[in-house]
């Protein structure tokens, strides 16, 4: 809408008012503002002092997070609308901002600063207006169940270790291991962000708000893609020299040293064939797993949105997934990239839709043409690549023999204990590398507790396939399919461990919540717009 047109209808808007209205809007509006004030100098007052005393006790690396922890967790809790909006928008960026400040292991939890205070704050709400803070009911007792387990674990396999420290084996180290800090790590990442379920089924009020929140995602999306492009250009380049002047074994290692502008670690030996970029993120497959994602959340808007505008802008940032996954040296990017696609087209019905796209797809498979063509020995090393580890560890023997070796090598019923196969969780005590999802549960709380994650995944698609299948306005059931092939996709990936870290770990609970509103949107008056579709 034009800003004069916005200014008439505000002002409009404005007129109906009666003084009474205008003054009470008014002394709102100085409340509001009396609010953050008092609440901006009261945490940099505080944050400022308890900075100045840990600077003198650990030094400015630790003083500067804490103080702006401190205002950041303090404003999340005021307002929790606009810290989800942060938390949404820090993720992608999260890698490079944390080596832009300083790689403080404190900075790898930041964007939890914006989560976990919006999240009390939304439960208060909740729990004052009666509202349920579990979204869908429906996953209450496997969910319950599941956290049973965990606290079996936690007490009775954690809790032994921190008492009972073993002598020898995997933990002979126990003098310097903290096994219940550990689980409760453990736990935190295993089913820390669940809750955001509920946080962005709160968050989305209306139509409005979805169309804010799916559109926001998408330039997100389309910003880090070109970031990603610039950055594998610096190095081809050779504005940034990689990995190229390492030695041995260094030259196939990511590593730190190395990083390029954006992100942290890579691998960039053009002389040895290997190139493994992180894009914006810590590590090189954590961006892999973010082109796997973007790929619902793009398709997702350029088939649903009411804009054209929207649509293309959303294929656009399709096709730079595509290039990305292609240039990041990632085989997992490039394997899955076009294969979730297609299956998205098969699964969501999109595919009797590509009629109306057919000018637009013309010109992205002419820009994707022209890069392969001018770039042919890229295309060839990354199949080559992909083909030569393909045959040298099929994944189905690669996922097979990690569930034979875990189910040996358990420590009991209970698992090895919260944590035990946690990368993050590492700084605590000794960790096992166990390198696909559902034997890294079963290391970690046992058989039960890896039956308990299934029943749990699986109550959670059923009930977002049901949910979806309500939903009767075209634009919005075409998003809330895409959203669910992406739940049905995760929810039994089993290769590698997406739902662990970066970005899955947040997406995956973020496009439930946003699926189950959907049918309150398709309900309430501003979906109906039968204008917008066919804008």
């Amino acid at each position: 809408m034009p800003k004069s047109l916005s200014k008439k209808k505000f002002q409009s808007q404005n007129s109906t008012l009666s003084r009474k209205e205008r003054l009470a809007q008014k002394r709102k509006q100085a409340q509001a503002r009396k609010e953050f004030t008092n609440l901006l100098t009261t945490t940099v007052t505080v944050g400022l002092f308890v900075g100045l005393i840990l600077f003198l006790l650990g030094g400015i690396k630790i003083a500067i997070p804490v103080v702006l922890g401190i205002i950041v967790m303090s404003f999340s809790y005021k307002y929790p609308r606009e810290a989800l909006f942060a938390f949404i928008i820090y993720i992608p960026f999260g890698g490079t901002i944390t080596y832009y400040i300083g790689n403080s292991p404190i900075l790898q939890l930041a964007k939890d600063s914006f989560y976990f205070p919006a999240l009390v704050s939304i439960w208060q709400t909740c729990y004052q207006k009666r509202q349920p803070l579990l979204i869908p009911q429906t996953i209450k007792t496997p969910l319950y169940i599941l956290l049973g387990i965990c606290m079996l674990t936690l007490l009775f396999v954690n809790g032994s270790q921190q008492l009972y420290p073993p002598s020898d084996g995997l933990f002979e180290e126990a003098a310097k291991e903290f096994p219940i800090a550990m689980g409760i790590l453990g736990l935190k990442v295993f089913l820390g962000y669940l809750p955001l379920i509920s946080c962005t089924y709160y968050w989305i009020r209306d139509r409005h708000d979805f169309l804010l929140v799916s559109r926001l995602q998408v330039v997100l999306i389309l910003i880090c893609c070109i970031l990603g492009i610039i950055q594998y250009f610096l190095l081809l380049t050779g504005i940034c020299h990689g990995t190229r002047d390492a030695v041995g074994a260094d030259l196939f290692r990511a590593s730190l040293e190395a990083r390029c502008f954006f992100g942290g670690s890579l691998v960039y030996s053009p002389s040895q064939g290997v190139i493994r970029l992180p894009g914006t993120f810590v590590a090189p497959w954590q961006w892999a797993w973010f082109l796997i994602s973007s790929t619902f959340f793009t398709f997702a808007t350029a088939f649903s949105d009411p804009l054209i505008v929207w649509r293309i802008v959303s294929l656009v940032s399709t096709a730079l997934v595509f290039i990305n996954a292609v240039i990041s040296g990632q085989r997992i990017a490039l394997a899955l990239v076009p294969i979730c696609f297609v299956m998205l087209l098969l699964l969501t019905g999109q595919i009797g839709n590509l009629k109306r796209f057919i000018p637009i797809f013309v010109g992205l498979a002419l820009i994707l043409g022209v890069a392969m063509v001018t770039n042919p020995t890229v295309v060839q090393e990354r199949t080559d690549s992909f083909i030569a580890r393909w045959n040298a560890s099929p994944p189905y023997d690669f996922i097979v023999q990690q569930f034979q070796e875990n189910w040996k090598n358990v420590d009991g019923i209970l698992g090895s204990g919260l944590g035990r196969a946690t990368n993050s969780a590492r700084a605590l005590g000794q960790t096992k590398l166990v390198e696909t999802y559902y034997p890294k549960i079963l290391y970690e709380v046992g058989i039960f507790g890896l039956l308990g994650f299934v029943a749990l995944v699986t109550t959670l698609t059923v009930t977002c396939y049901r949910t979806y299948r309500q939903i009767k306005n075209r634009n919005l059931r075409s998003y809330a399919a895409a959203m669910w092939v992406f739940i049905l996709f995760i929810s039994y990936n089993t290769y590698y461990y997406p739902l662990d870290v970066d970005p899955v770990a947040v997406y995956y609970w973020f496009a439930a919540g946003v699926l189950l509103k959907l049918p309150v949107i398709d309900r309430g008056k501003n979906c109906n717009s039968k204008g917008d579709e066919n804008k």
